[in-house]
C-alpha cells in the first residue's frame, strides 16, 4: 500500500509540473532552422502569394498543411531564384521533387500531443491568422509571436466577447 500511495503522489507531482510548464513555458520567438531557407517575407509579402495557396485547408480540419514539394514546383519549375543561395535551395526542392523525398520541415507552431487544437473554429469565429501567428508576410524567418501555451490560450478564451468554451475537454482528450 505504501508503494501505491507514493505512485499516486508521484503522478500528482508530475501532473502539476506538466500543468505548470504548460502555463509558463514561453515559445515566443522560437524560430527553428529549416532544411531550406524559405522567406515568407519574399513569398507572402513581396510576391503577395496568399497563405492558402501553400497552406491548403487551414479551416477545414485540425491542422493547416505544410506545403508539398509539388506546391513549390508549381512556380519553381519556371522560377530559378534570384540569389546564389536561392538557386541552391531551389535545386534542393527540385531534387526532392524528382526523387520523391519529402522536405523535412521543422514545425514552428506546434502543440504538445496532449492538446487537441483545430484551426476550424478559430477561423469560423473570424480570427485572422495574424492574431496568433503574427505578421508572417513580414518575416524572413518565421518565428512564434506568442507564447502558445495553456495560459495564453485560456486568456483569449476567457474574453467575454470571444464567447469561447473554457471546459478542459475543449482542448484536451
Amino acid at each position: 500500500m505504501k508503494t501505491r500511495s507514493l505512485s499516486i503522489f508521484g503522478l500528482i507531482v508530475l501532473a502539476l509540473l506538466i500543468g505548470l510548464s504548460a502555463c509558463t513555458d514561453p515559445r515566443e520567438g522560437y524560430a527553428p532552422e529549416q532544411p531550406i531557407a524559405f522567406s515568407h517575407e519574399l513569398h507572402a509579402g513581396v510576391n503577395e502569394i496568399p497563405c492558402k495557396y501553400c497552406h491548403v485547408s487551414p479551416g477545414e480540419g485540425r491542422h493547416s498543411s505544410v506545403p508539398s514539394v509539388n506546391t513549390c514546383m508549381n512556380c519553381h519549375s519556371q522560377v530559378p531564384g534570384n540569389t546564389p543561395e536561392g538557386k541552391e535551395d531551389i535545386k534542393k526542392i527540385k531534387k526532392a521533387w524528382e526523387t520523391g523525398e519529402p522536405i523535412e520541415w521543422v514545425k514552428v507552431h506546434d502543440m504538445p500531443d496532449l492538446v487537441v487544437f483545430s484551426h476550424q473554429p478559430h477561423i469560423m469565429a473570424g480570427l485572422d491568422c495574424a492574431e496568433c501567428h503574427g505578421q508572417v508576410n513580414t518575416m524572413d524567418v518565421v518565428s512564434t509571436q506568442n507564447e502558445f501555451n495553456m495560459g495564453w490560450c485560456v486568456d483569449c478564451h476567457r474574453q467575454p466577447e470571444n464567447n469561447a468554451p473554457i471546459d478542459c475537454t475543449t482542448c484536451h482528450y
